[in-house]
């Protein structure tokens, strides 16, 4: 279950997921709109592997942080934030996918608030993540001295917190109008009157507090930092700890680069289609699928990002599978070393008389 996905192209009166795009009120019937998609095995088959790889990434991205020290800097606390927003939205592709198959909701109308409201929160909270992280990044490179004292794994704990307190409010309306539509039976959100002008208001307040907002401020941070770096670089050579910030930068940039496509798409379609509605086929149906899948498989690539562009996130990760690998090179290496161990600190019984004799004789003499 989606629920930005699903309500914002839907009409004021509500779509089912099947039919993504809005269209003409006067050719629309009930009918049509209860159509499943025409690939329902390969929607399938895409949701499944979507959501094994984005539940297994992030679950393991969030236990590195949790379990080894070393993971506890400011920067993978945010990571670690981003990871249990993109776990909670991964975690609602079960119910999309329920309801793409059964063309109906059939959790009831107490879960459908839930679903939607935790799916809705999760995408905000994503993105305020990816906010605060490259506002910490700025800080870092342009003001390290000043910032050090802000720059603590306990200051971003309560930054964590305030990212989903904020991304709860603003998914407010979500909460209070979702619900189960009688006439199709699906989970979808029901504005009051004017429902047109509140259809529209809605995607315009989302796609500018979940997207084009958060980017600007994005963009901001780092034209800052480019700025920074190139003036810094001029006058001196790169220390040890300014390559280290440099190669979390980059991290976080290619976090962000990823997310901006993969979700760029989708919010140009939703604000195309205020301006020009578009027309319901199985090409379009298909298109949106894709832009819809392409936001999951953002949460997917994260954890990935983390394993190629983190040496700790790397070494943490290679750790956890070594450990439920009986026969991987890390318990083969630990067994070799259990093995050399006693080699090394082992004395012949000869020897040590041997020893002790020579020992007696200078004694004597």
């Amino acid at each position: 279950m989606d629920g930005l996905n699903w309500t914002m192209i839907s009409e004021s009166d509500g779509v089912s997921p099947s039919q993504p795009f809005r269209s003409s009120p006067t050719s629309r019937n009930t009918s049509e709109m209860a159509t499943p998609m025409p690939f329902d095995v390969v929607t399938a088959v895409v949701y499944t592997v979507v959501f094994i790889v984005g539940l297994l990434g992030n679950t393991l991205a969030i236990y590195v942080v949790v379990r080894y020290a070393k993971m506890k800097t400011v920067t993978n606390m945010y990571i670690l934030n981003l990871a249990l927003a993109d776990e909670l939205y991964i975690l609602g592709i079960p119910f999309l996918g329920t309801n793409s198959v059964l063309s109906n909701w059939p959790f009831g109308d107490f879960f459908c608030k839930v679903c939607m409201t935790a799916d809705t929160m999760s995408q905000f909270a994503s993105t305020f993540c990816l906010i605060v992280m490259s506002i910490d990044r700025y800080m870092a490179v342009v003001h390290p001295i000043r910032s050090s004292k802000w720059r603590k794994p306990q200051v971003a704990k309560v930054l964590n917190g305030m990212v989903w307190v904020v991304s709860f409010l603003v998914v407010l309306p979500v909460t209070i109008y979702s619900n189960v539509q009688e006439e199709l039976n699906t989970c979808n959100i029901t504005w009051p009157d004017p429902q047109e002008l509140w259809a529209v208001v809605f995607i315009l307040y989302t796609s500018i507090l979940g997207f084009y907002g958060p980017l600007v401020i994005i963009c901001l941070c780092y034209l800052l930092i480019v700025i920074k770096v190139r003036s810094a670089g001029v006058r001196a050579g790169l220390t040890k700890r300014r390559k280290s910030e440099r190669k979390v930068t980059r991290m976080v940039v290619i976090i962000v680069v990823v997310f901006v496509l993969c979700w760029f798409p989708f919010y140009t379609t939703n604000t195309v289609n205020l301006i020009h509605i578009i027309p319901e086929t199985k090409a379009t149906t298909a298109i949106y699928f894709i832009l819809v899948i392409l936001t999951y498989v953002n949460s997917c690539a994260n954890p990935v990002l983390y394993g190629f562009l983190s040496d700790n996130f790397k070494q943490s990760f290679q750790k956890v599978i070594c450990v439920h690998k009986p026969n991987s090179v890390c318990t083969t290496e630990k067994k070799r070393g259990r093995k050399k161990a006693p080699q090394e600190n082992h004395v012949p019984i000869g020897t040590e008389w041997k020893t002790a004799e020579r020992s007696g004789i200078l004694q004597k003499k």
